[in-house]
Order: structure tokens, then C-alpha cells, then sequence
């Protein structure tokens, strides 16, 4: 683990994501009832699962695959069956957390429906990312900071998150916007500043291990893209500074 005094141990209990098998039994060797493709794709979901565990407490510099293989109770010839190397099983590891981080904002908004308020798709889409992080610190810690160590492959995953925030952000601003002709017209610096204040918010609190609190932050988050979107003066980025 990090040597951060202040950090402590884990603020609450493991998300899904970072559940591993460490404690619990091993695949059953030999004759089963699960076909070779169920025992290789029940192996990397061990594995992918002890990467986000072990590099949640460990940090991804210091995580070996020895330490990904003890948490998932599966051999180091099945690792690599499966991944190339360490980092290998960490772009997967990024990917599985990712994709379900999006499928809970896409469900969040789908659920507002034709809201007659125009930020309530916003405000759904922002507190679904939120309690899906506080509810998966380790993924939290995995995507917002241990990325940062992991090669440029990490980092192009998380300005690809970062783009698709953006983008669905400007689709949200751009539909709004036919109701509201008095809202500024705002560029794509907009998009990409609000998405980076958003993040770094929410990394300040995953770095001092307050996860669970995210949720916390809805009303500031919501604030922030109102001020930079509605409030971008004259539509258009400065060019001349």
C-alpha cells in the first residue's frame, strides 16, 4: 500500500469490481461441469478483478503478477493464457471498470426520460458517475490516479473517458439549448475545461481516499458546469490571450 500516513485503510467495503477470489476456492482441475471456454472466461475474470484490487492497495508500480495471481487463485500459466503482461491485464482491467462507469450514466439519463427541466439529464448523468465511483473505490483509485503510472496506453484510455464525457456533455448542452436560446453558445474549450475540473474534483477526494463521499460533491459538480457552459463570455474562446 501507499506509504500515506493519512490515508488509513479502505474508507468502506470492496466494490464489485475489486472482489477477488483470494479467500475463496480455485477452479476445479480436471473433469468438470464447466466447459474449457467457461473456466478461461471465469480465469480472466479473476484476474482483471485481483489487477483492480491489488492495484487499488499496492499501487501499479509495485504490483507484480504474482500478486494478481495469489488474489484471483489462478495459475501463472492461465494468466498468461490471457494477457501478455502486467499491463496488459491492467488496459483490460481499465476497460471492464470503464465500460460499466458508462452503462450506469447512459441508464441514469435514459431513466429521466423527456425531463421538462433541462438539467435534470445533467444532474442524473453526474450523480451516476458519482455513486458509481463511491460505490467502486478501487476502480476510483485505478482510473483517476494509479492510471497515471501505467504506460501510454493508461493514459490514452483516460483522455478517451475524458473525451467521451465531453462529447456526451455537448450533446446534453447543444439539446438544451434549443429550449434555452439564452444560454451562451459554448466551444469545445468548454467542454474539455468542465471535464477536467470535474475529474480533478473527484481525484482530490479518491488521492485522500474519500471515496464514499463523492456523492457529496453532486451540487458543486452541477455548478461548475453551469458556470463554465451557460456563463463562457461571448461564445467563443479567447483568441488573442
Amino acid at each position: 500500500m501507499h506509504n500515506d500516513p493519512a490515508s488509513g485503510p479502505s474508507e468502506q467495503p470492496l466494490g464489485s469490481l475489486g472482489r477477488t477470489h483470494e479467500n475463496r476456492p480455485g477452479l476445479p482441475r480436471g473433469r468438470s461441469s464447466l466447459s474449457s471456454e467457461e473456466v478461461g472466461s471465469a480465469q480472466r475474470d479473476r484476474l482483471v478483478r485481483a489487477m483492480i484490487a491489488a492495484t487499488a492497495e499496492q499501487g501499479y508500480p509495485a504490483v507484480m503478477i504474482a500478486d494478481v495471481v495469489r488474489r484471483a487463485r489462478v495459475s501463472r500459466k492461465a494468466f498468461y493464457a490471457h494477457f501478455a503482461d502486467k499491463q496488459a491485464c491492467f488496459l483490460a482491467a481499465a476497460d471492464l471498470g470503464v465500460a460499466l462507469m458508462f452503462r450506469r450514466v447512459a441508464e441514469a439519463v435514459a431513466a429521466v426520460g423527456e425531463a421538462p427541466e433541462p438539467l435534470a439529464p445533467l444532474r442524473a448523468g453526474l450523480g451516476a458517475y458519482l455513486r458509481f465511483l463511491a460505490g467502486e473505490p478501487e476502480f476510483a483509485r485505478v482510473f483517476l490516479v494509479e492510471g497515471l503510472a501505467a504506460g501510454p496506453a493508461a493514459l490514452e484510455r483516460f483522455a478517451a473517458a475524458h473525451r467521451r464525457f465531453a462529447e456526451l456533455t455537448r450533446r446534453w448542452y447543444e439539446a438544451a439549448r434549443t429550449g434555452h436560446p439564452d444560454w451562451a453558445e459554448a466551444p469545445d474549450a468548454a467542454y474539455t475545461a468542465v471535464i477536467g475540473a470535474l475529474h480533478e474534483l473527484v481525484a482530490v477526494e479518491v488521492r485522500a481516499r474519500r471515496t464514499a463521499a463523492l456523492p457529496e460533491l453532486e451540487g458543486t459538480v452541477l455548478r461548475v458546469h453551469r458556470a463554465l457552459l451557460m456563463g463562457w463570455p461571448g461564445g467563443a474562446p479567447d483568441r488573442e490571450g
